[in-house]
């Protein structure tokens, strides 16, 4: 029977594993297609920016939606509904005949590609023990480094033939996880339905989109004057209106899309924070090739192969935090990493920048970053959320994390174009980070430490056999 469970749990880990796989090497390898993209449908720069945005501002709204979906009609039916919803993005966009069509595309792949993440860290939350889940989800965390180490060596090989090569092997990947997930995955959902949350979905999906939209329309080099355009300002404000009317809205609503109840919760509260944090810290490595062509003079395509450091950090780093936090809970977890965080940005941008002292600080981001962006917030959520609000807890997640790397990408580039760019520019910006980094260090002694994470496990453990067996309580 151990066996068969163990057996079980690998198949399921594997499932999981393919499907995120799936969408972090969409984001890896969209890179090295631009070019090939913007030429072929003779867009400029701007535009084609759009294959971006378009691909955010889906996956923000699409991330609580599929959540609370996966919560009320069950994790198995939704992860597959993502999967689909991906792979026929990708084949509007291997087929576009234009490149409205490529948008579209796009839109729908941030569509499936927004629920894939927070349901997978659901299901692990509803098929694994306690104490093997910083395990499985450092396993599925570790798949972005993975991603990034491998993404723009697959997208070479790929674009010899075409770009549309990026997106059509995305099909039959689809299909095959579709396959599996109907056959490994348990159809948890909950036992009574209740009503969906239409007019919550409705106000969040606006102020999101109303906050991307604003937040990737600043001009980073002329922030003062962008953010007065009519480009801007009508959506951010849009955005902070619409924040009062959402919590009304959820207040009243019979199964909110965002309980607000856990937002109550000091741990919930830290871990948003730690999210936002992650975000910027992520963002923050996009800028680096920009330093090292700037402190080096190698060529854009040296400068990218130059972060593999920092990728390998991710890749490795993730599973290692994973074990960490089963043992010594998430506390220990976050107050190291964001400690690591920190160092390596006084590194970059206290120290001359030379090539020891960068590799030496990319190690340490890249290490820092595997533990927050991998289990160690998933972990908190799991153990916080009920088991019918789980998917939900782990949607709050990633809107947090997207949002530090909106306002992340807003925040460095403006204090590198304050600072006339160049080195001095880039090392302002990650001195910024790094106190940041520093803040949250210190806010992460304010978490639960591990027994007191595991007595609200079992409380929720406790309540939910008592919910499934109410006759056992009573007698």
């Amino acid at each position: 029977m151990g066996n068969e469970g163990k057996g079980k749990e690998n198949l399921i880990l594997f499932v999981l594993f393919v499907g995120v796989l799936m969408g972090a090497l969409d984001i890896a390898i969209i890179g090295p297609a631009l070019p090939a993209i913007q030429g072929e449908f003779n867009v400029d720069g701007r535009t084609v920016a759009w294959m971006f945005s378009a691909y955010v501002l889906f996956n923000l709204v699409s991330t609580p939606l599929m959540a609370k979906l996966s919560d009320i009609w069950g994790r198995r039916a939704i992860y597959v509904l993502d999967v689909a919803l991906f792979g026929l993005g990708s084949l509007l966009v291997a087929l576009s005949p234009s490149f409205a069509v490529v948008v579209l595309g796009r839109a729908v792949q941030g569509l499936g590609a927004g629920g894939i993440f927070p349901v997978a860290s659901a299901v692990i939350g509803d098929t694994f023990p306690p104490e093997k889940r910083g395990r499985a989800l450092g396993l599925i965390g570790a798949v972005f480094g993975i991603a990034f180490l491998v993404g723009p060596i697959l997208g070479g090989i790929l674009l010899i033939f075409s770009w549309h090569w990026l997106f059509i092997i995305n099909l039959p990947i689809a299909a095959v996880i579709m396959a599996m997930s109907l056959r490994a995955l348990p159809a948890t959902r909950l036992q009574g339905r209740r009503p969906f949350d239409a007019p919550g979905m409705v106000v969040l999906g606006l102020l999101l989109a109303s906050l991307a939209y604003g937040v990737n329309r600043l001009d980073t080099a002329r922030v003062a004057e962008s953010i007065t355009s009519l480009n801007v300002w009508p959506f951010l404000l849009l955005a902070l209106l619409l924040i009062p009317v959402f919590r009304r809205v959820e207040q009243r609503a019979p199964d909110p899309i965002l309980r607000l109840s856990l937002l109550g919760s000091r741990q919930v509260m830290l871990a948003s924070a730690f999210a936002a944090g992650a975000g910027l810290g992520e963002t923050a490595l996009v800028f680096v090739p920009g330093l090292l062509v700037a402190a080096f003079q190698v060529t854009s395509s040296t400068s990218s192969f130059m972060l593999l450091p920092a990728v390998l950090a991710l890749a490795v780093g993730s599973p290692l935090f994973g074990r960490l936090l089963d043992e010594a809970g998430s506390r220990v977890v976050v107050f190291i990493c964001y400690a690591l965080i920190a160092t390596g940005m006084f590194v970059i941008s206290l120290l001359p920048v030379r090539l020891a002292s960068f590799y030496l600080a990319a190690i340490l981001v890249g290490m820092g970053l595997s533990g927050m962006l991998g289990a160690t917030l998933r972990y908190i959520m799991l153990n916080e959320a009920p088991a019918s609000e789980r998917a939900s807890a782990q949607g709050v997640l990633t809107i947090f994390i997207s949002t530090g790397q909106l306002l992340g990408s807003a925040l460095v580039g403006a204090v590198i174009a304050s600072r006339g760019g160049g080195v001095p520019g880039y090392q302002a910006a990650y001195l910024v980070v790094g106190l940041v980094a520093l803040l949250l260090t210190a806010l992460a002694l304010g978490l639960k430490g591990r027994a007191e994470e595991m007595a609200t496990v079992q409380g929720h453990e406790r309540g939910r056999k008592f919910a499934s067996h109410p006759q056992a309580g009573g007698s």
